[in-house]
């Protein structure tokens, strides 16, 4: 397959399209991350044959608009079915949520157009150095600006759940998703170089060799390093149950549902012996002062016989002030009833549109009926709840798609838990999605993650990122458990995403500093 730069900028335009949408199979619940390649293997050819800046940028944002409208589009189900939005206006809003995304690869595009030299060896520099750098500094932008969103990040793909093995996920606990895309797009880069008529550049026989052993020695000691151990048990296994009530959304806020479903919880926790049980994300359908004491001290009582703590996701108000003109505070928050001393959890890291409205936003709260919006985040000092005899780092729902958010509260904590509610997005890929983020999180920090949803994907997923078991999603259930709490610190919890952030700033300082001495030969 040759990209040439003479096809039409319509037929280049559609190619880029269909590239993005084809990196979607990459993720879950597909897995197939050899696509990753292929999609980045044709955005760099294309960009690579791109004769201006401006031109890399349009088909930067087609090949955006590409892998956004396959991959995320399951949020017009939140506007328009749970959210009342009208469908014209909820299409439309998508369509523009994914522009604003695609945005990033176009500027990613533009910038490596803006840094090309025209020689032989600039040539092999921009493709090796200057594209991967800019394609992964604005992805990692994109999860960053205006609060984030770090959907489909690349890294994401190398995550264990296919029938492939996934060699680079070894690199998880050094680097996070994003050093995993940089080792992605680095990849996709020597393709493209490999591939003469695709680059324009003709490598030696000995460069051909060169690149490929080094690439071959990358992706083997990512393997290497998958079956390294970067953590240690941390005392007896801990017996847990994660609960999933599977509560249709739409009758989850009613009040004729709100016994029956106080109910369902009940029933569920009440058949564990396990010494954690865990519900999900406002698994009580009400702010906490509104759930009957009598409820909450028989679920409290029942733990407290079998020395066990229960995790409650439930909605939380408090008064500030009677003179303050907003004297109603919301929080989004998980509370422990039963052996230990009762602690609060209060997510830190909200969804726009969901939990709180962007302020140039507010006109589409006249459309959207979604319930408890308008919450207040949490403290980012928050610190592991010490429950069942663990030191368990909490994050609810989106919160898990941020790595160095969820290493704050690491190496102190044992185990990780998610509650999450992503009835949200009905039968989506979304909860896949989601689900694959929390397997990265649990090989970032070499823990064990903990799932509990409302409908799906819970799940008990170990320091590897495999998962160890899972109910089926929308069913009613209980998936009784072994976790095993672990201990020690990963180069990605001490670090966090500064090494890649350095390094993707310094490459692309060194670009902007060779193509100003070309372009001023008196310089040199």
């Amino acid at each position: 397959m040759t990209l040439d730069s003479r096809r039409p900028l319509a037929v280049q335009l559609l190619l880029a399209l269909v590239a993005g949408a084809i990196g979607v199979l990459a993720f879950a619940p597909i897995y197939f991350w050899p696509l990753a390649l292929l999609s980045l293997f044709v955005l760099f050819s294309l960009w690579h044959k791109a004769t201006t800046p401006k031109r890399a940028f349009v088909l930067g944002f087609f090949w955006g608009l590409g892998l956004f409208l396959a991959g995320v589009s399951w949020l017009y189900v939140s506007l328009h079915v749970y959210g009342n939005m009208p469908a014209p206006m909820a299409a439309g809003a998508i369509l523009l949520f994914c522009c604003y995304l695609s945005l990033f690869p176009a500027l990613a595009g533009w910038l490596q157009g803006k840094l090309v030299l025209r020689r032989r060896l600039s040539a092999t520099i921009s493709l090796l150095v200057v594209m991967p750098a800019s394609f992964v500094a604005f992805e990692y932008l994109r999860g960053w600006f205006l609060t984030g969103f770090p959907w489909l990040t690349f890294g994401y793909t190398q995550t264990p759940g296919g029938v492939l093995a996934a060699p680079l996920a070894g690199f998880a606990p050094l680097f996070g998703a994003h050093g995993i895309s940089w080792l992605l797009a680095l990849t996709a880069a020597f393709c493209v170089l490999l591939v003469r008529p695709a680059s324009g550049v003709a490598l030696s026989r000995r460069g051909r060799t060169v690149a490929v052993t080094s690439v071959a020695v990358l992706w083997i000691c990512g393997h290497f390093l998958h079956v390294a151990s970067w953590s240690a048990p941390a005392g007896a296994a801990l017996p847990v149950t994660l609960l999933q009530g599977n509560v249709e959304q739409s009758l989850k806020w009613r009040e004729d549902q709100f016994e029956l479903t106080l109910t369902n919880y009940l029933e569920l926790a009440n058949r564990s012996n396990a010494k954690l049980v865990v519900m999900p994300e406002t698994a009580l359908p009400g702010f906490l002062d509104k759930i009957p004491a009598d409820y909450l001290n028989g679920i409290r009582q029942r733990a407290l016989d079998r020395g066990a703590d229960v995790l409650v996701g439930v909605p939380i108000n408090e008064r500030v002030t009677t003179d303050s003109l907003n004297p109603w505070r919301y929080f989004n928050s998980a509370i422990s009833l039963g052996a230990s001393a009762p602690q609060r959890y209060d997510k830190q890291h909200l969804v726009a549109f969901g939990e709180f409205i962007p302020p140039l936003f507010s006109w589409g709260y006249n459309w959207l009926k979604i319930p408890l919006a308008g919450f207040t985040p949490g403290s980012a000092e928050q610190q592991p709840m010490q429950i069942a005899g663990q030191k368990v780092a909490i994050n609810i729902c989106y919160e898990d798609a941020f790595g160095s958010e969820i290493a704050r509260q690491l190496p102190a904590a044992n185990l990780l838990v998610n509650v999450s509610n992503m009835a949200w997005y009905g039968r989506s890929l979304a909860a896949d999605q989601h689900a694959q983020m929390s397997r990265m999180r649990a090989m970032e920090t070499s823990r064990w993650m903990l799932r509990a949803t409302n409908t799906g994907v819970t799940a008990a997923i170990n320091e590897r990122g495999e998962m160890v078991s899972a109910l089926r999603q929308f069913e009613r259930g209980a998936l009784d458990v072994t976790a095993v709490p672990r201990s020690g610190a990963t180069p990605y919890v001490l670090w966090r995403d500064w090494p890649v952030l350095i390094g993707l700033l310094l490459v692309l300082a060194w670009a902007l500093f060779v193509r100003r001495r070309e372009a001023n030969p008196a310089a040199k």
